[in-house]
């Protein structure tokens, strides 16, 4: 199978969505003639003009506002955020609005807007740049929230939230733009809510969420090589919202420990709702406690040797799996 970066994927699947439906569109500040502050959407305004790939002015705000008023009339909108950190600026048009509007309006009004987003540290781009906000909208019902690790997870999870009659926040990790991966050709879809196991073990589930997955992968290598042997599960959930609740909870039921991994900060980041729910439904399964491994809580530093303090890594995570099987 070809391999493609996971920027390319991104890149192909926008290209066959706005091919096969005419009601696509791409918007965004430098999406169009720059092809995207991450040249990410580059060539799409040779091939489908500035019609439907739009330069948009520096407001998050009226962005994602234009974008919500076009879902609702019954376009396709695909809004690019150049990074996470913006959303803030967004807020009340994606949380009071955007997240709402099929509620409110009795499912008349239909909102298939997805919003990418860049998450995550790229390397020294301080605490306005670096964040990883994909928690702050969990609390939020109306909006659904994918974080894809892999190039054909990003391909196949773009082109299902395109399709798809409800807002998406579809956030893509800096870091990963450059990571080549096999990806299926043509009309490849990933579904929501399908997790995916990368690594089958029996001693410790390790749960990794986006950015986080290469390096789990990373310390399940090591800890196999390491002596004693550990067999680690990994499992990328794909998709935060949906969550495959029960593929995590046979997971842990199966080796009886669980280590969550994430690039968020810890407190009240993603991984303290999969550990909620591994509590409440494997409570009596779990032979040692839930362990989360994920950025101190501070803000992101410029500093590179202070930003990868904060920052997790593999050794963290394989001192995590080390404590719970003590």
């Amino acid at each position: 199978m070809r391999t493609l970066t996971y920027s390319e994927a991104i890149n192909e699947a926008l290209r066959e969505e706005m091919a096969r439906d005419p009601s696509v569109f791409v918007m965004g500040e430098d999406v169009g003639v720059m092809g995207g502050v991450f040249g990410v959407t580059q060539g799409l305004i040779q091939q489908f003009g500035d019609e439907r790939v739009r330069d948009t002015p520096i407001s998050e705000a009226g962005i994602v506002g234009a974008a919500l008023g076009a879902a609702m009339m019954g376009m396709r909108p695909v809004v690019e955020i150049m990074f996470g950190d913006f959303l803030g600026c967004a807020g009340d048009q994606i949380i009071n609005q955007v997240a709402k509007a099929r509620y409110m309006s009795g499912g008349k009004a239909r909102v298939p807007l997805t919003i990418r987003v860049t998450t995550g540290a790229p390397g020294a781009a301080a605490a306005q740049h670096s964040q990883s906000p994909e928690s702050w909208f969990m609390n939020i019902p109306g909006i659904k929230i994918v974080a894809p690790a892999t190039p054909a997870d990003a391909k196949g999870l773009l082109k299902s939230a395109i399709r798809g009659e409800d807002p998406v926040l579809f956030f893509e990790h800096k870091m990963l733009y450059a990571t080549r991966g096999a990806v299926p050709e043509g009309d490849y879809v990933v579904e929501f809510g399908q997790a995916n196991v990368l690594r089958e073990g029996r001693d410790v589930t390790i749960i990794a969420i986006g950015g986080m997955v290469p390096h789990a992968l990373a310390a399940a290598d090591a800890l196999a090589e390491g002596s004693p042997a550990v067999s680690c599960e990994v499992i990328d959930p794909r998709t935060l919202v949906p969550l495959d609740a029960p593929m995590l909870i046979a997971s842990v039921k199966k080796t009886g420990r669980a280590v969550i991994v994430h690039e968020a900060h810890k407190r009240s980041g993603p991984g303290a709702e999969i550990a909620a729910v591994l509590a409440e439904h494997a409570l009596d399964y779990l032979d040692a406690p839930i362990r989360r491994v994920a950025a101190k809580n501070v803000p992101l530093p410029y500093a590179p040797a202070l930003e990868q303090f904060v920052l997790p890594g593999k050794e963290d995570i394989v001192a995590a799996v080390k404590e719970v099987l003590r």
